[in-house]
């Protein structure tokens, strides 16, 4: 049964209404265009779409894909309930939720979890992050998104704790209303939020004990800035895949926190770095973060090629770039697919933008690469500003040039009003190749 919701609370009792009659929950993007949606419910053979009040051409476009889906919507589910009602018996191993990657590298592929995925994922994020009954924990970014269904809400119900929804990120003044209001203890979020946050007028004293940041990297000036204007509340970095339930990894609560690392693995995770033949390697030395535990899916939903190819001798190849240091904790270099060769020589794309971050004025920066007939690629940054801020791209080239070797500088800086991201607030870099391809030696603007 698929869940097309936004965030409401008609998600969660939606969610654990299929838990509880015993079928596997299919949370999707809220985002997406009624013809993705159709793929989807194609794709996972999907009998009930749970939705809310779409336009009628919506409801025929996604229909029109599966001719017998029933669609419910969320207004006029039964909310008295059934006090005969006995939930349908579970084991761990079978089937609770497929999740669909986001697809910034192909169709979306749908991870399959099950009830002891999800379970042992929320246990061990309960211990390292030491989640008790009185914490309030703030749920903002899309319900879909596997990261808020295990830390979210999973993860505080199980803990008898409290959820505060928040209404809606826009505008940043409203939402702070609402954490403050509420008192929430715990907000998950990604990058963006916490930058939001450093910027709070003097006097506003956040009731949050714990920020956990996630879903994509933090960078490290964000973390400064953070630090800076809320010391007494710890902003700790994280790594997770919604292969793996979703979380991996994180500097633990009570320290130490290491800026620029994913901390280290969550109880009971195994975290190894390995070449492309499945040797171990050694502290230090770059390699493919790869993972095994009760938290790794049991495959793709109808790709046992895909399957065969990330599940490899027990161990959930991830694709992200990284290596472990001496006192136990991992940092992630980048993406191995996002990584450049200019002149045949490796260069990880996140060690240019911690760089151009420093930069005054840098809101957003993302590097990718662009052909390059004599150098084979060249790096190409792409820049958000702050508002009402100009950018001077020979000082910033300057700036770069006295702190990169040169075959890492980006031949072109381009501006843009805001990157492109996908609806989880992941960096689409694939959008930006494609502008690149479309654009070839012309600046955004």
């Amino acid at each position: 049964m698929g869940i097309w919701l936004r965030n409401r609370p008609e998600f969660v009792s939606a969610l654990f209404g299929i838990l509880a009659a015993g079928g596997v929950a299919v949370p999707i993007n809220s985002f997406l265009k009624p013809v993705e949606v159709g793929y989807l419910v194609d794709d996972a053979v999907l009998n009930v779409l749970i939705t809310e009040e779409p336009a009628e051409e919506a409801v025929a476009s996604v229909q029109a894909t599966r001719p017998t889906l029933r669609i419910l919507r969320a207004e006029d589910l039964d909310r008295g309930g059934s006090a005969s009602f006995e939930p349908t018996p579970r084991l761990p191993s079978d089937l609770a939720v497929l999740i669909y990657t986001s697809g910034t590298t192909g169709r979306p592929k749908g991870a399959m979890l099950t009830h002891g995925n999800l379970l042992h994922n929320v246990e061990s994020c309960r211990q390292i992050l030491q989640i008790v009954e009185v914490d309030r924990i703030v749920l903002l970014l899309p319900m879909f998104h596997s990261f808020m269904l295990t830390v979210c809400i999973f993860l505080p119900l199980i803990v008898g704790g409290s959820i505060v929804l928040i209404q809606s990120l826009h505008p940043p003044k409203a939402m702070l209303e609402e954490l403050l209001g509420n008192e929430g203890t715990v907000l998950p979020a990604m990058a963006q939020i916490f930058r939001a946050l450093s910027g709070l007028p003097p006097g506003i004293r956040l009731p949050l004990r714990l920020c956990i940041s996630g879903a994509g990297p933090l960078p490290q000036e964000i973390l400064k800035g953070f630090n800076a204007r809320h010391p007494q509340v710890p902003l700790i970095e994280g790594y997770g895949l919604s292969e793996a339930s979703p979380v991996v990894s994180v500097n633990p609560v009570q320290g130490p926190w290491i800026p620029g690392t994913i901390g280290v693995p969550i109880p009971d995770v195994e975290v190894s770095v390995q070449d492309e033949g499945g040797r171990m390697l050694e502290d230090k030395v770059d390699g493919e973060i790869c993972v095994r535990g009760g938290n790794v899916m049991i495959g793709y939903w109808n790709a046992p090629e895909k399957t065969a190819e990330t599940l490899v001798n027990g161990w959930l190849r991830t694709g992200d770039i990284g290596h472990r240091r001496p006192d136990g904790y991992y940092v992630i270099t980048d993406r191995k697919k996002d990584m450049l060769k200019p002149n045949g020589i490796n260069v990880y794309p996140r060690e240019i933008e911690e760089v151009v971050y420093q930069f005054p004025g840098i809101k957003e920066c993302a590097v990718v690469g662009e052909v390059d007939e004599r150098r084979g690629e060249r790096p190409v940054a792409f820049v958000a500003l702050d508002d009402g801020r100009h950018l001077d791209e020979k000082a910033l080239l300057s700036f770069l040039k006295e702190r990169l070797a040169d075959y890492k500088l980006p031949r072109r800086v381009i501006t843009m009003p805001a990157l492109p991201r996908n609806a989880t607030g992941k960096l689409l870099k694939t959008s930006l190749r494609e502008w690149l391809r479309e654009n070839p030696g012309t600046d955004a603007g």
